[in-house]
């Protein structure tokens, strides 16, 4: 029987105010046969429920299409208006000629003309200074609705954070909204469904203001980047029964006062006195005569765009693992220990007198003496202030700021804590986990586990470096060396695009990129340099690998080009970063250890530069034949040769051996596909040689990292990439599992038993970029990868590498497609192998045997078992290919 499941529109299930004028719409069969595929489809979209139902009324009919195309099908009827949901489904049909009929799906629109804001920006009178935040602004309003509401829709943005509160309820669950972006540019907004919020009569509209990215400080850079004050633009759009409209928005009616948030801040915290809790302030009644007008502002040239990424919520709450006071002859101060190094902030319960402040401090490691270690926050203060109101148990959660920490202290806190005192909230994008990845080594598990957990902390609107101390910025190379791996854990579609959209906000005239995206007016080094900067291209071709999307590489398309045009003019006969080159050179193999100044590493800035711009190019010359601009295609691949040819001639040997020496060129130049074929395996040997020489240890760093057991098993040298990931001394992935590591260090040597801490200036325990190799680990161990021929896994390669005497590994992956199962055991020279491949998709998958004729599926003969075809035997592997099904394979290795 076929079913055909997860409607969604531009990556969302019944997405609430997009501003895609032509959304894109996807969905899943499932059969409960092998083979099952679609072969048609039919697409119906209507203006409500019944008419979608009884087929009238339709504003698109696709027709019967013969097609196997199931994810990223365009809408093709008209642009619907602003606010209006369309309800669609799908028919498919099947091989066997089988029809099927989706449930019913919606998606709505935001609002698509700056004429339909009818809001006015305001604030409150009040200002912090360059130095420290002013209370936050509560803003309110009172209306009436004379008739009943059949819908009413919250459309609001801010520069700062907001809240927005109707009749006493806060409205919607998400956070730190309305996100960041480059606010002279873009200012996102969000949609609410307040329907049930709001009744007949008399009515409150509130909103908290915060700094946020907006006001607050960023990064070690100061306060105030884009306004001296959070500002707001909100309107609510009620229908009435009877089909008329009315709207309630922002102006200069509205009134602000201060109260209980003395002081809000992303890097600092946030300060709370319940004393000056204003009660029932967003309830229709209030007196609020006391309260000042607000401040109205011009309307802004930024543009106004729904924000079609995901929000920041709340996802998981965890409990303390240990609770011990410190140092015992002070009272009132407790260490927690979260077991976890998380980011989001505490939920604190407490009993006590009015007036009584708890301070919360909050940090990622302890000292020797078992305190805090808070050095390596620098200038970020990190501490949450709460005074009690004196009226029993008081809880309390901050509104806007966040931390990156494992432990918790707690001073001032009134008598002895307990397991129920403080609670932490783990804050993120909302991004469902799509993979998950285990092997029978535990210390691998682990690391996968930190991999994960490194992505949630720093996936908090933006993809940041870090999450804890004054930067947490989104820096463009942190994130292309882990989009691919971010891809396996959780789907990230949406999150990326909207960052590649803060990316190209960001680029400059001449088609640099910069090193962080959204960029700063007070930024100021201006191109990114290699690796950072062509996260541009690297970052769009990722997306579209994973999730098959065309339309990302389109729109950015033009934007890819500029940079790469400007590398083109800024390179010297091929060669980018050419000494005497008056740009930036860049951050170099970041943080390696084969370097004399412990940070920028030994592999030249000209050598990585110029094999970035050879791969940007080779890069942008396949995304120009996608798209089938073939003139574009031919240019891009000529300067690939001809940076191909400078890379050869000015670092690469006759012997293989490469300039420098060291482990990150020869990835690079191995990777990049940038050396003749008869130097690929001296090349490789010498690599060996170098990890050999320093008894199977890295001396990378964020540049070369990413791609060394790529490399290794790529060119036959799998023993070396398995001694490289076992590797449990220091440099190595696992010597932070050993150590206790819940996340992934920035540095391999962020403490060690003979040196302690590293420098605190540049010490993150909470680092994500080293976290790329688990992209490997799903795709060579596990052995999961798409197909960049027919890529979002239209078509899956499944070629399980087994090795460092790993007994078992299993992978299991949601595509956009349905669940994609590796799950591969060793012993007594026998493999066994469980594979599911979901509908409408196709694999070719490798088992290790020595012929064919060896390899049974499901109990018998591969030749008896339907769906299965032989291809040929390639590097001691069996070749097939699968059509959708559950399969269970097994050969002896002998």
């Amino acid at each position: 029987m076929m079913t055909i499941t997860r409607l969604t529109c531009e990556y969302r299930i019944n997405p609430l105010g997009i501003d895609v004028r032509q959304p894109r719409l996807s969905w899943q069969m499932h059969g409960d046969r092998r083979g099952a595929r679609q072969t048609a489809r039919q697409i119906l979209a209507a203006p409500s429920p019944d008419d979608l139902r009884e087929g009238e009324s339709l504003l698109w009919d696709s027709g019967k299409i013969e097609s196997d195309q199931s994810i990223h099908v365009p809408y093709g009827g008209p642009t619907p208006a602003s606010g209006q949901r369309v309800y669609w489904k799908v028919r498919v049909w099947d091989e066997a000629g089988e029809e099927a009929e989706s449930s019913p799906a919606w998606w709505e629109m935001g609002l698509l003309e700056r004429s339909d804001w009818k809001a006015e920006w305001i604030g409150a009178p009040f200002v912090g200074g360059p130095r420290t935040s002013s209370p936050a602004p509560y803003l309110r309003k009172e209306f009436t609705l004379p008739k009943n509401i059949v819908a009413a829709r919250l459309y609001a943005a801010a520069i700062g954070l907001y809240e927005c509160h109707l009749n006493g309820v806060r409205a919607g669950d998400a956070l730190l909204t309305p996100g960041w972006t480059d606010y002279s540019r873009r200012i996102q907004y969000q949609v609410c469904d307040v329907t049930d919020l709001l009744r007949p009569g008399a009515n409150a509209f509130g909103m908290i203001l915060g700094d946020g990215w907006g006001v607050g400080h960023i990064a070690w850079l100061g306060r105030q980047h884009y306004a001296d004050r959070p500002q707001c633009l909100a309107q609510i759009v009620c229908t009435y029964s009877d089909g008329s409209r009315e709207i309630i928005a922002t102006d200069r009616s509205w009134k602000a006062a201060q109260g209980p948030i003395l002081e809000s801040d992303l890097l600092m915290g946030e300060s709370y006195d319940a004393r000056r809790e204003l009660t029932d302030w967003s309830n229709p009644g209030y007196q609020d005569d006391s309260w000042w007008p607000v401040v109205t502002f011009s309307d802004r040239d930024a543009a106004l765009v729904a924000a079609n990424g995901p929000a920041v919520k709340r996802q998981e709450a965890l409990r303390p693992a240990a609770i011990r006071e410190i140092p015992p002859k002070v009272k009132g101060r407790w260490i927690f220990d979260m077991g976890q190094n998380m980011v989001g902030w505490v939920r604190l319960a407490v009993r006590g007198e009015k007036g009584t402040t708890v301070s919360i401090r909050y940090a990622e490691t302890l000292d020797p003496d078992g305190a805090l270690y808070t050095a390596n926050l620098r200038s970020a203060r990190c501490t949450d202030h709460y005074t009690l109101k004196g009226e029993g148990e008081e809880t309390w959660e901050p509104h806007f700021t966040f931390h990156g920490f494992r432990y918790v202290e707690l001073s001032g806190f009134p008598g002895a804590p307990d397991g129920e005192t403080v609670t932490g909230i783990v804050v993120h994008s909302e991004m469902p986990s799509i993979g998950s990845f285990e092997c029978s080594d535990p210390l691998i598990n682990r690391l996968q586990h930190n991999i994960v957990w490194g992505q949630k902390g720093n996936f908090v609107d933006i993809p940041t470096d870090c999450p804890q101390r004054d930067e947490r910025l989104g820096w463009t190379g942190d994130a292309q060396v882990f989009i691919r791996t971010a891809a396996f854990n959780r789907d990230v579609a949406g999150f990326f695009t909207k960052w590649m959209r803060d990316l190209e906000d960001a680029q400059y005239p001449n088609g640099a990129y910069p090193s962080v995206a959204p960029n700063l007016p007070a930024w100021s080094i201006g191109e990114g340099g290699p690796a950072w900067a062509d996260a541009g291209v690297i970052c769009p071709w990722t997306l579209y690998l994973c999730y098959g999307d065309t339309r990302v590489l389109a729109e950015r398309y033009a934007s890819m080009r500029r940079f790469v045009e400007f590398l083109s003019q800024t390179s010297r006969d091929g060669i980018r970063c050419y000494p005497g080159y008056a740009g930036w050179h860049g951050n170099g193999d970041w943080l390696a250890l084969d370097g004399s100044d412990g940070r920028e590493g030994g592999t030249s800035k000209e050598l990585i530069g110029t094999a970035f711009y050879a791969h940007s190019s080779r890069l942008l010359a396949a995304i120009a034949r996608i798209l089938g601009k073939q003139e574009d295609a031919s240019r891009y691949q000529a300067l690939f040769e001809e940076a191909r040819a400078a890379f050869r001639q000015r670092f690469v040997r006759g012997d293989g051996t490469i300039e420098g020496g060291t482990q990150t060129s020869y990835v690079l130049a191995l990777e990049f596909d940038l050396l003749p074929g008869e130097l690929r395996i001296p090349a490789a040997a010498e690599l060996v040689r170098k990890i050999r020489e320093r008894d199977n240890h890295l001396s990378t760093g964020f540049v070369g990292t990413p791609y060394i057991t790529w490399v290794l098993s790529a060119t036959g040298h799998l023993d070396t990439a398995y001694d490289l990931l076992r590797q449990t001394t220091w440099p190595s992935w696992l010597y932070s599992v050993t150590q206790g590591a819940t996340t992934i260090w920035e540095r391999w040597d962020g403490w060690t038993h003979d040196k302690g801490f590293q420098d605190p200036k540049m010490n993150s325990f909470n680092h994500y970029a080293y976290g790329a190799v688990g992209a490997w680990m799903y795709a060579v161990i596990g052995g999961i990868e798409p197909d960049p021929e027919r890529p979002g896994y239209k078509h899956i390669v499944m070629h399980p590498r087994p090795g460092g005497g790993l007994a078992r590994a299993a992978v299991e992956l949601q595509s956009m497609y349905g669940g994609i199962q590796s799950d591969w055991t060793r012993a007594d020279g026998r493999f066994d192998w469980k594979i599911t491949v979901p509908a409408n998709t196709t694999a070719t998958i490798f088992i290790p045997a020595k012929d064919e004729n060896r390899v049974t599926e499901g109990g018998r003969p591969w030749k008896q078992s339907h769906g299965v075809t032989f291809a040929r035997m390639e590097t001691g592997c069996a070749v097939f290919r699968l059509i959708p099904g559950a399969y269970n394979f097994s050969t002896r290795m002998e």
